[in-house]
């Protein structure tokens, strides 16, 4: 099991620094498991999202909307986006009715993906701790926010 005081060779001032450390810490744990991970799939974890988005919703979505609805805020998600498109993951679909106006939608090919990407990757991150633990966890970073 981890510990931050030796993870990174440092003492606290109080408890609760300690806590934001490890969360910040953590935090950039789990975005590197995840970019390895995603790394043999050729997309990075917030292009997984956006697949995600795209597939949960069933249909096309503003690209606001997608942005709202991502976990990560990110202020190149339109780039993204990009990325996908010429992966013909996502395709643009102008609005017939508003030029400015542009949807998002998922292909067959991004379909595909996602279901060739195993479900386990945050199970694995999650196995040192019970399932009571992880609500305990959960509702401790909601009363953060």
């Amino acid at each position: 099991m981890g510990d931050l005081a030796k993870d990174i060779n440092s003492t606290f001032p109080n408890s609760k620094v300690k806590a934001l450390l490890n969360i910040i810490y953590t935090a950039n744990w789990i975005a590197n498991c995840q970019n390895e991970f995603f790394k043999d799939f050729g997309i990075s974890p917030q292009q997984y999202n956006i697949l995600r988005i795209l597939r949960g919703a069933g249909g096309p979505l503003k690209v606001q909307t997608i942005k709202d609805r991502m976990l990560e805020r990110s202020p190149n998600a339109t780039r993204l986006m990009d990325k996908l498109c010429a992966k013909n993951y996502i395709e643009r679909l102008p609005s017939e009715d508003d030029r400015r106006v542009v949807k998002v939608a998922i292909t067959k090919e991004g379909l595909a993906l996602l279901e060739s990407i195993p479900n386990n990757l945050n199970k694995d991150l999650l196995k040192n701790i019970s399932e009571e633990e992880a609500k305990q966890l959960s509702d401790l970073l909601d009363k953060l926010r």
